[in-house]
């Protein structure tokens, strides 16, 4: 089994998820796509492999707006790219041939971006696919639960604001930090302290 964190908040996550189940520790690298105007608000995702995830439901319709989608898309996968960089350095890709693996994020509001690593773990071949979570919409665990092989998501709240509700720290990590925790867990190091510490709801 292996574990993989989505960059940057899911993988504090799943580093105690990694060391609680013995599994090793990586990343799976994905970017969300925000709305026009509320980028915060996900109308899409793209993950390494050339996987692009479309959730257009909610976007504004307009013109213009399929090429300014494959704008954000480019911008994103140049995001994407240099993280891929910054958290795996010269590693080969992912290999998930046949294997387990368990996809961590920190919270999942619309799924768009967990719906990426999903579909990139398939793509990589993984075997069997666990999405976990503290924290989930409703939206987002029945559309991920279609699609992975098992979730784990320890709340599901009937009306999800903001997943940094749903903890105690709720910190912006920096490249730096993720970085660490992904070297001490290769190398099976000390406890990095628990980042973001999740509330008891």
């Amino acid at each position: 089994m292996l574990v993989l964190g989505l960059p940057r908040g899911g993988v504090p996550v799943a580093f105690e998820v990694a060391r609680a189940l013995h599994a090793p520790l990586d990343a799976m690298i994905v970017r969300k796509i925000g709305m026009p105007g509320q980028p915060e608000f996900a109308i899409g995702a793209v993950a390494s492999g050339g996987i692009v995830v479309r959730q257009l439901e909610s976007a504004p319709r307009y013109a213009d707006f399929e090429a300014q989608f494959e704008q954000l898309v480019q911008r994103e996968i140049v995001e994407l790219e240099r993280r891929e960089l910054a958290y795996r350095g010269d590693a080969p890709p992912l290999d998930l041939h046949d294997r387990s693996v368990v996809l961590v994020d920190d919270g999942l509001a619309t799924g768009a971006t967990m719906m990426a690593a999903l579909r990139a773990a398939r793509q990589a071949g993984a075997a069997r696919v666990v999405v976990a979570a503290p924290v989930a919409s409703e939206e987002a665990a029945a559309m991920l639960g279609d699609e992975a092989d098992e979730t784990v998501i320890l709340q599901t709240p009937a009306y999800l604001v903001a997943i940094g509700q749903w903890y105690e720290r709720f910190d912006q990590l920096r490249d730096e930090e993720v970085q660490a925790l992904l070297e001490r867990a290769r190398g099976a190091g000390a406890d990095p302290g628990r980042r973001r510490e999740r509330l008891g709801r």
